[in-house]
């Protein structure tokens, strides 16, 4: 199939293992596949921690089990991606581990307290489930599937976020004073979830035409402003003086200045240079390396392996 073809016949779960799809397709879906695959494993690693720093058993509980969920879909992910035939799943999870796989702006930056936790779980998986509805509807059929299930997991995933915050924000003073400087601190890295902006984005035009992405970036983020700042507020977080953000009375809706947002800093994330996002890799590396020993007893049952240092920092 040319590429031609593909634009002309793009559309909702179209395309599948069976179609034989031009390099440029193959290329593209793979990087935006691996690039949510890679997020869904760095983002269990800024909250594996709060499995142990939980307040209560219930909590440590539903944190685990999120961590398990997150894991989980970047495998589903991977396997969405390796169908197109340019990398496999050991080379991906491998330039995740050498930093040369590139994750979300988010999860390159750690959090340092409980009253942080909120800021993942209910704004960063909001922001996730705005895009990933949307993904639905994408061209490759297989990537489709596995958002279905990641769709499903993720709604429990805001509902505990929502639950935590809702706890701290009707708790003491103190309590809402931090929740407060935690929001002013994560709300511009989240206004950032959804990429740069369509005139700086590289890759989203070609996504939209062979149906790959169905939104744009601003879209998205637009849609964001308009389902996430009225909850907020319900909660009684006050937006930061920046980035500025203005309402439109007259057609119902918020909108970002996207100037307002330090682009510099987003664009020496998005090449793995911030040092707390390479302290991430890192730990991602000695993750791996720590676990080969059981990919070599899968692969070469009978063999044995040497047992190396826990996994668990």
């Amino acid at each position: 199939m040319d590429l031609e073809t593909v634009t002309e016949r793009a559309g909702p779960r179209e395309f599948g293992p069976g179609d034989e799809m031009p390099e440029e397709y193959r290329e593209a879906a793979t990087r935006m596949i691996q690039f949510h695959a890679n997020s869904e494993i760095m983002g269990a690693y800024i909250e594996r921690p709060f499995i142990r720093q939980a307040p209560s058993l219930d909590r440590k509980l539903a944190v685990s089990a999120q961590v398990q969920d997150e894991i989980g879909h970047g495998q589903l992910l991977y396997r969405a991606a390796e169908e197109l035939g340019v990398k496999s799943r050991e080379r991906m999870l491998e330039e995740l581990a050498s930093g040369e796989g590139k994750f979300l702006n988010c999860f390159h930056y750690p959090l340092d307290d409980w009253y942080e936790l909120p800021m993942i779980m209910f704004f960063v998986d909001g922001a996730a489930m705005r895009r990933q509805a949307t993904l639905k509807r994408t061209s490759w059929e297989p990537y489709a599937h596995a958002i279905d299930k990641i769709c499903f997991e993720e709604g429990f995933h805001i509902k505990h976020g929502e639950d935590i915050l809702r706890t701290i924000a009707t708790g003491s003073r103190k309590d809402q004073q931090r929740l407060q400087a935690a929001f002013e601190k994560w709300w511009p890295r989240i206004l950032q979830f959804f990429g740069p902006t369509d005139d700086d984005s590289t890759h989203g035009e070609f996504a939209m035409e062979v149906g790959l992405k169905t939104m744009s970036n601003d879209d998205l983020r637009n849609a964001f402003l308009n389902a996430y700042v009225p909850k907020a507020k319900k909660y009684g977080l006050e937006l930061p003086e920046y980035p500025r953000v203005e309402y439109h009375e007259s057609d119902d809706y918020y909108e970002v200045y996207e100037e307002d947002l330090d682009w510099s800093e987003f664009f020496t994330v998005a090449r793995n240079e911030l040092p707390t996002g390479a302290g991430q890799i890192e730990k991602r590396r000695r993750s791996q390396a720590a676990v080969e020993w059981v990919r070599d007893a899968i692969e070469s049952p009978g063999q044995g392996g040497a047992t190396p240092a826990a996994a668990d920092d």
